[in-house]
């Protein structure tokens, strides 16, 4: 472990919907991650919002492979909120949201400078999104992939 930190998040949307995320965050060292965050939130919800109170972990990573005479990077999140609340409003159910990019540095491998210019995918899953749960008739799970440019200035 090469830190411990207090995390804060503040979500918001239409309305009342908004979420005070704070707990605690560890930061890692695992052998061969340029990076590795282990963060704790409590979520508060605004109002009678159910969501109030419940955990959620989020792991957040970074990984470099060298190929060639450039680089593959593997990184992202996931946030997995694991409990269930219940109020007179409805109920928030625990869901999943894993979120990774692979991306290959073009730029180093054009002879530019390095970490300026990726190319690659990234896949995004969230089962029961927003809190709502799937059912038959009401789809809440996300499932994309996307590829993606990314320029650094």
């Amino acid at each position: 472990m090469s830190d411990v930190l207090i995390a804060a998040t503040y979500e918001f949307g239409e309305g009342d919907n908004e979420s005070y995320l704070i707990g605690p965050a560890f930061d890692l060292k695992i052998p061969g991650f340029d990076y590795f965050q282990l963060n704790f939130y409590q979520r508060q919800t605004e109002g009678n919002r159910p969501g109030d109170g419940v955990w959620q972990i989020t792991p957040v990573w970074s990984y470099t492979i060298p190929v060639g005479k450039s680089d593959v990077l593997i990184d992202g999140f996931m946030d997995w909120v694991v409990d269930n609340d219940k109020t007179s409003r409805g109920t928030y159910h625990s869901n999943l949201h894993f979120n990774p990019q692979i991306k290959y540095d073009l730029g180093k491998a054009l002879n530019y400078p390095e970490r300026q210019l990726y190319v690659g995918i990234e896949y995004d899953y969230w089962t029961n999104k927003y809190g709502i749960k799937d059912s038959g008739s009401f789809d809440t799970d996300q499932n994309t992939a996307s590829l993606l440019v990314k320029v650094f200035f």
